[in-house]
């Protein structure tokens, strides 16, 4: 792993109002329990509760962190609410909470950046990646157990101009699947979303501009496919429609058995596992300056490699540098040191990956200069 000024190179993959336990006021609370990584962590952790609201892709990672901020910490709350990333946004830079999750980082071009600025008191805002994650193409088609689709089938089915599941295109994907003249039943997130805006941005990279959409409000075909609000909803339909298709984090098929599709970028079907997602990261970098540490996924989701999965998101959590009061501040950084070294095998387990050291230390140094 390379660690550049500026960027960062990986070389694993890091991957409603919801009330979780959290940290109390003892410094010299518990140690870790079942994570060894909490064991001897230094947290002054803070005497009031943590706000938060934002992306759903994140929201199980959310439950690992919050059990062991529970372990580390005792006696608070952190408040999270899964209304997805542009509302958590919104409600970040309306001082409504005390650090916002989304998918993507701040954009500049919608003005997000100037308005948490403001938020802030005049200080900047920084993004700070606390889990990578792959988004599944997750679909219910019974007899299909092994699926495999490209970035251009994808988007035409998106788009409208594939309609069944026994389309031509499909068939030369699966030549020895039994595929049924069943119509396609799209599902997307209606509500502003990071991994819609990610799912965009690979479509688009990946079809050589094909896929015109983009941003965090899905823009498909008029009049094709049924939104969903939040990627709980999205996975739920899926799995009570016959023939339906939706894009969505990993976590959410694999809690519910649904089925994964393959995705071939050219040199053959690849699997979505841990490792294939592992080789895509290889390539993503950071790009923002200092203690803004946005990434830059670009190189991902254009990548043909062999055994690479190239659906992958990261979400941060978007906190002030400065402008918080000095409880706010503690109870922040102290539940943000905690989730940086939460348990990697619940995790994974949830459809993440811990970051890695040598990233992880870039984060951390972030978290320490919030004031």
């Amino acid at each position: 792993m390379k660690i550049k000024r500026h960027s960062a190179a990986f070389a694993v993959l890091a991957a409603g109002a919801l009330v979780l336990a959290g940290c109390g006021s003892d410094q010299n609370a518990p140690a870790g329990g079942g994570n060894p990584a909490l064991d001897g962590l230094q947290v002054q952790c803070g005497t009031k509760p943590v706000s938060a609201e934002g992306s759903s892709a994140q929201k199980n990672a959310m439950d690992v962190f919050a059990r062991d901020y529970g372990l580390k910490c005792q006696g608070q709350q952190v408040n999270y609410t899964k209304s997805g990333s542009g509302k958590g946004v919104a409600a970040f830079t309306a001082g409504q909470i005390d650090f916002g999750g989304s998918d993507s980082a701040l954009s500049e071009e919608k003005g997000e950046v100037a308005k948490a600025a403001e938020r802030c008191k005049g200080n900047p805002a920084w993004n700070l990646p606390m889990v990578f994650g792959p988004v599944a193409i997750s679909y219910n088609l019974p007899g299909v157990s092994d699926l495999t689709l490209n970035a251009e089938v994808i988007a035409k089915i998106y788009q409208g101009q594939i309609k069944k599941w026994d389309d031509p295109a499909i068939k030369a994907l699966n030549p020895n699947a039994q595929l049924p003249a069943k119509d396609i039943v799209p599902f997307f997130r209606s509500d502003e979303s990071g991994t819609t805006e990610n799912f965009q941005k690979y479509l688009a990279t990946a079809t050589h501009g094909a896929w015109t959409g983009k941003g965090k409000q899905f823009q498909g075909g008029p009049g094709i496919g049924q939104g969903r609000d939040g990627s709980d909803q999205v996975a739920q339909s899926v799995k009570s429609t016959e023939g339906s298709i939706t894009y969505v984090e990993w976590s959410f098929p694999k809690n519910l058995g649904l089925g994964i599709a393959k995705i071939d970028s050219g040199a053959g079907p690849v699997e979505l596992t841990t490792a294939n997602v592992g080789k895509a990261i290889e390539t993503a970098e950071i790009s923002g300056k200092g203690n803004d540490l946005r990434v830059n996924l670009d190189s991902i989701y254009g990548n043909k490699s062999a055994g690479v999965y190239p659906i992958v998101l990261n979400t941060y959590e978007i906190v002030c540098s400065k402008g918080y009061d000095a409880e706010t501040a503690k109870a922040v950084k102290a539940f943000l040191t905690v989730a940086a070294n939460a348990n990697p095998q619940e995790l994974e387990k949830a459809g993440y990956v811990s970051l890695p050291e040598a990233f992880k230390s870039k984060v951390l140094t972030a978290v320490n200069a919030i004031s």
